[in-house]
This record gives structure tokens, sequence and C-alpha cells, in this order.
């Protein structure tokens, strides 16, 4: 066998026990009992360790140089070395007994986050958070030497393969400058023309339920290959066999709810949509978050936020919840869903004020891997950085500090891709209208098979085999920038 085939071999196996890894996290969220915090912890920590063993055994580095050197077949076993190579990086940077330690820290961590965020309790959690965030910053000052980039970065890259800090200042500076203006207008404009009618509840969660499958159906979401369930935090997981979509439900408002199962349909049509001839191997994963992010705001905020969309979902939702009236006409939905608001919680936030959510982060995650913030005051300067991007300032730290469950869980350096996301949501979208001009009349009939197909052909079926921005350039003829996101925008709130 040849030293490449071999690695092949070596990471199909190290897929599926991250795999396996991914499954028992969607349980832990979704249908474990607290009392199998325990048990659940040294499950994951013996799988981590296991893939670990694996990445950093002596002869991988050998079978890699080997493997550089013999004639391999074609582009995407090249761009599935480098992948490989990446991964060995990352893996023999750190050592077992830290990345163990990361490993029970995030997990205990994450579970006391879940009782402490309703109870308002940050002093609860914090010391919890404390190792967390050292043993990240540990993590991040081995690999920031070995990929030769700052800590943050480090952090970054396992996010967003490449991405560096300096990019993402230029991309939010151009953002800072330009959203306060559109804020102000689109507020205005809304005042001017009096509230949309909210539709009365309660709302039966299982006919919420009912709905939201049934609009998944409609995207291309794969029942034999997938679930929806209930979880704290929504999120989109499983494998591309066996993808797992959450939510959470209030019987108050359904149109929240809904939006959230639509944005995780766009995750979970990336993974459904990933080359499987190259399952299991580094360059059949999704590229990274940024591209991850765009597909669920693709489906979310590009396509089921229009009128297009709304105006063939509308006559489903009265259906669903028997409604009547003028709260349930197109337009009010539609101003309904694209209401604009300075609000404290980032998951439910409108695509205006939401980058200014996502800003916010990505600067004080950087203070706090740089030291230049303590944890112990980050409810202060979280508080005090909202004031200043929104003008608004958080009651107690549940609608703060404790809202994502990211640094909790140890996902560091993971927020800005929501908003490099947005904006490459806004460039796909906007080139497959120009090369498929017929795209918003079918959604308006609830087809979205040319939208969806483009996106197979141009995006998910790349896999991992370029770059973001390569990907992006051979898709929309440019690399990521904000002025289709800009554009968008202002065609739709200026």
């Amino acid at each position: 066998m040849s030293a490449y085939r071999e690695l092949e071999s070596r990471f199909r196996r190290m897929a599926a026990l991250g795999e396996a890894a991914g499954m028992l996290h969607w349980d832990m969220s979704v249908l474990m009992p607290s009392g199998g915090v325990e048990a659940r912890t040294e499950q994951l920590t013996a799988l981590k360790l296991t893939t670990h063993e694996m990445k950093t055994d002596p002869a991988l580095a050998d079978l890699l140089d080997a493997a550089g050197g013999e004639a391999l077949d074609g582009p995407w076993q090249v761009a599935n070395l480098a992948e490989m190579r990446r991964i060995w990086v990352h893996a023999n940077a750190v050592d077992a007994d830290l990345v163990e330690a990361m490993t029970r820290a995030s997990s205990a961590c994450e579970m006391v986050w879940r009782e402490a965020r309703p109870e308002n309790d940050y002093a609860r959690v914090l010391p919890y958070l404390e190792e967390v965030l050292n043993l990240s910053c540990l993590a991040a000052s081995a690999k920031a030497a070995a990929l030769d980039c700052s800590p943050y970065e480090a952090l970054l890259d396992e996010y967003e393969a490449g991405g560096r800090t300096d990019r993402i200042d230029d991309l939010f500076a151009d953002l800072t400058d330009f959203l306060p203006s559109l804020l102000e207008t689109a507020l205005g404009k809304q005042s001017a023309r009096g509230d949309a009618i909210m539709p009365a509840g309660p709302f039966d969660t299982e006919r919420q339920r009912d709905l939201g499958r049934s609009l998944m159906g409609v995207l291309g979401f794969d029942f034999d290959a997938g679930r929806l369930d209930v979880s704290l935090h929504p999120f989109c997981g499983g494998v591309p066999g066996d993808i797992r979509i959450t939510t959470r439900y209030t019987e108050d408002d359904f149109t929240q709810s809904l939006m959230g199962v639509l944005h995780e349909t766009g995750h979970a049509l990336y993974e459904m949509g990933l080359p499987a001839d190259w399952h299991y191997q580094p360059v059949g994963s999704a590229r990274g978050m940024a591209l991850h992010e765009s597909q669920s705001l693709l489906i979310e905020m590009q396509a089921c936020r229009s009128r297009e969309y709304l105006s063939f979902a509308a006559p489903l939702m009265r259906e669903t919840f028997s409604g009547s009236g003028p709260e349930w006409e197109v337009e009010n939905l539609y101003r309904l869903y694209t209401h604009v608001e300075r609000s404290f919680i980032r998951v439910d936030a409108d695509e205006v004020t939401y980058p200014a959510h996502v800003i916010m982060r990505y600067r004080l995650e950087r203070a706090l891997v740089d030291g230049d913030l303590r944890l112990a005051d980050l409810p202060g300067a979280w508080n005090d950085a909202m004031e200043d991007l929104l003008g608004i300032r958080p009651p107690d730290d549940r609608q703060g500090c404790l809202q994502d469950i990211h640094w909790y869980d140890g996902a560091w350096g993971y927020f800005p891709t929501y908003t490099m996301g947005a904006m490459a949501a806004a460039q796909l979208f906007a080139a497959a209208k120009a090369a498929q001009p017929e795209i918003p009349d079918r959604i308006a009939e609830g087809d979205f098979m040319p939208l969806v197909g483009w996106m197979r052909k141009n995006l998910h079926a790349k896999g991992s085999s370029a770059s973001t921005d390569e990907l992006m350039e051979a898709a929309t003829g440019k690399p990521l920038g904000a002025d289709d996101f800009k554009a968008h925008l202002q065609a739709r709130y200026g």
C-alpha cells in the first residue's frame, strides 16, 4: 500500500471516531439525563484521546513525508493530503494531557452553564470558564508556534482554515462604518409605517414542529437521513447520512423557532450535499464555519425572509394555526420577519443588528485570549460593548455574557465566522440569481431545487478541495467581501 493510501485508511478511522463523538454530543444536548454527565465525559475523553494518539503517532509524520513524494492521482488527493497535514499540525502542537484536560473542563463547564444561565448566576460558572480559557490559551500558544500566527488566529484556524485577524478587522471595519446609518434609516422607516401585527398565540409546540418539518421537506431535507429535536441551544450536528437538527419552542411566538429550524436546515443541506466519494476524508468535509454559516443564512435570511418565500409559506402558517385576519397576510408576515430592533439576544437578532453582536464577541474573545481582559470583568465589558455598538445595556448576565454556549464548551475563535458567513451568503445568493434568474419566482412556488442545485454544484460538492476564497471566487467571481451583503441590506432595509 502506498503511503497516501495508508493515510486515507488511518484518517477514515479517525473520522468515524469523530462522528461517534459528535453523536454523543448530540445526545448530551437532547436526551441525556443530568446524571449522565460523568459517564459521558469519560466516553468523550476516551474518544478524543484515542484520535489524538492516532494523529500524533510518529508513523503519521513519516507517512505524510512519504506521500508528499508520491505521484498523487489528481487535485482531490493533493488537497486531501494538504488537509491531512493541517490536521496533523494542530494535533501535534498539543500533548495528550492537555487534550484530556480540555475535554474534561469543557464538558464540566458546559453542564454548569446549562444551570447557571437560567439562574442568571455568572459567578457560579466563572471558575469553570476560567479553567476552559486557561487551557484554551495554552493550546493556542502551542499551535501559534506551529502555524506561525497569533494565538487567537491559531484558535480561529480550527474553524476557518487560514483565517487572519487583519482580514477580519478590515471586513468588520467596513460594516461598522456602514451599519449605524442603515440601522437608523431602517428604524425610521419602520416607525413611519407602524408596527407589524404579531399573530396571537398560544401556538401549540406540536403544531410548530409539524410546520417546521413540512417546510424542511420543501427545502429538500431528507428525513430518512436526519431528524428534528429540541435542545437548549439550537444546532445542527450528526453526519451526512444522519443529520441531527435541534430547535427550541415558545408557545408565545412561532416565528423565531420556525426561522431557527430553516436556519439549521441550511446547515443540514450543506452536509447532505458534501462529496459522498470523499466521506471520511478531510477533503470531503465542509470547508469551514464561514461557508457553513453562509448556507444557513442563505436559506434563512436571503431566501426564507423574502416576500417570495412568505407568499408561499403564509397559507401553510395560517392553516397550521387556524389563523385569519391581517396579521396572517404576506406583507405583515414580511414586516415581522424583517423587523429591526436593538435587542440583547444574538440568536434572535435581525440581520441589520446581528453583525454588531458578532463584532462585539470577536473583540471580547480576542481581548480575553490576548490577556487584555479578565473573565471576572467580562460582564461589565460585555455590557459596555453592547451599549457602544447597539445603544442598549443588558439588564442581567442571562441576557448578556451567559447567553451563548460557545465559550463555555470550549469554542474560542468561532464567533467571527457568523458574520463572514452572512457576507458569503449574500455573495453566493447574488451569484446564484445572476446565473439562474428564475430562482426567486421558483421560491415563490415552494421550489428550492434551482437554488439548492446551484449550491450543490458550486459549493457543497467541492468539500474542502480549495480555500474559502478560492471556492468563493470560483462560485461568484471574487473572493469573500462585504459589498453584496451591504447591497442586500440596503435593498431590503435602506
